[in-house]
């Protein structure tokens, strides 16, 4: 396996348009070979991050370095970056060979470097014999990969990815999902990858970071992230979560006791830092780690099933009226009106602060 590309660096970079700032000021360090996933709402200021690399805007303060060279100023045309844009910006009236060539060719590379380049790049993307097909005789899959080829054929230093797989369905998006993280495993090319979507993300990066408001709320693995998130809002959007208000009334090392009035209980786990006594929190729990029936714990009627084949998800209704989710393997003895008791492992719940 080997690593293709720059490190990337950001010091304290900003985007401002007039009063509005799209990006806060940012330090970022993105490794060479590394695949780094900009993950947040819109408006969160992911793609004004990848406009700043990619060179398309300047931004309003602070630095940006593609290896050791400083490219705060300098022209796109000019960093040696690949793009791969959400509505695949192919040329229609190029065949597929011509559209992956563009570039190469903008760059005055002899014809047999073209070629051989050309081939490969299709052959890295398993396009192989569709260099003389139309475009609009291709898929939409299949011109994403196309979109692809044309990006990774100028062997730049970076590739950007701004939403590729948004025009595809939901199981095409899967598939291509594990096709490009197979192209990154073999060929470790440092990858900017934009999406609003956390299962792409999870599915896809080396480490995610969240944005909000125009900055990162957490940086980290996509274990991490999932299970140690630094706040309500990175819980939320990372993967499903059930998030019952609490209140901190103790701190002993890295557990936090809460005030669950959900649950009229008092809970016991591990701690987001910065959790202090008081403090108005949120109480963590995925639907996974929600156990049905397993000793004594929490009273709850089931209100919803929905079957998944092999698990159901069951939409659980707390005697205070709040409700949550739990997720099991199919149990068909489980069905709506069930009472059941609810609990789980101290370890995997986790206080986390609200802002």
């Amino acid at each position: 396996m080997s690593t293709v590309g720059q490190s990337l660096r950001f010091v304290g970079a900003a985007k401002s348009y007039g009063d509005v700032a799209a990006l806060k000021p940012t330090d970022l360090m993105v490794e060479p070979g590394e695949f780094l996933t900009l993950l947040g709402p819109s408006g969160s200021g992911k793609t004004t991050l990848l406009n700043l690399l990619a060179g398309y805007v300047e931004p309003s303060a602070g630095k940006i370095f593609i290896g050791s060279r400083e490219v705060t100023h300098l022209p796109a045309r000019h960093r040696n970056i690949g793009m791969v844009f959400q509505n695949y910006a192919l040329f229609p009236h190029m065949n597929v060979r011509e559209n992956v060539a563009y570039g190469l060719k903008v760059r005055r590379l002899s014809r047999a470097e073209v070629e051989r380049r050309v081939e490969a790049a299709l052959h890295l993307v398993h396009l192989d014999g569709y260099a003389d097909r139309a475009i609009q005789q291709m898929s939409g899959g299949q011109q994403q990969r196309v979109a692809l080829a044309r990006a990774i054929v100028i062997e730049p230093d970076v590739l950007l990815m701004d939403e590729p797989l948004g025009a595809l369905d939901k199981q095409l998006r899967r598939s291509v999902q594990l096709e490009l993280r197979r192209l990154h495993e073999e060929h470790r090319r440092t990858t900017i990858y934009v999406t609003h979507d956390q299962e792409e993300a999870l599915v896809l990066s080396d480490r995610v970071a969240v944005m909000r408001d125009g900055r990162i709320e957490q940086l980290g693995g996509v274990d991490d992230l999932y299970d140690r998130p630094v706040n309500a809002f990175v819980a939320g959007f990372i993967g499903e979560s059930n998030l019952l208000p609490a209140r901190v009334t103790a701190i002993d090392g890295s557990d936090a006791t809460v005030d669950v009035p959900a649950l009229g209980w008092t809970v016991v786990a591990p701690a987001a830092s910065g959790i202090a006594p008081g403090q108005d929190a949120s109480l963590l729990l995925r639907p996974e780690h929600v156990l049905i029936n397993a000793g004594d714990g929490i009273a709850a009627e089931i209100d919803e099933v929905v079957y998944l084949g092999e698990l159901t998800a069951l939409h659980l209704r707390l005697g205070s009226g709040d409700r949550l989710w739990a997720r099991q393997i199919t149990n068909r003895s489980l069905r709506r009106g069930t009472q059941v008791t609810l609990s789980w492992q101290q370890e995997n719940a986790r206080i986390v602060p609200n802002d």
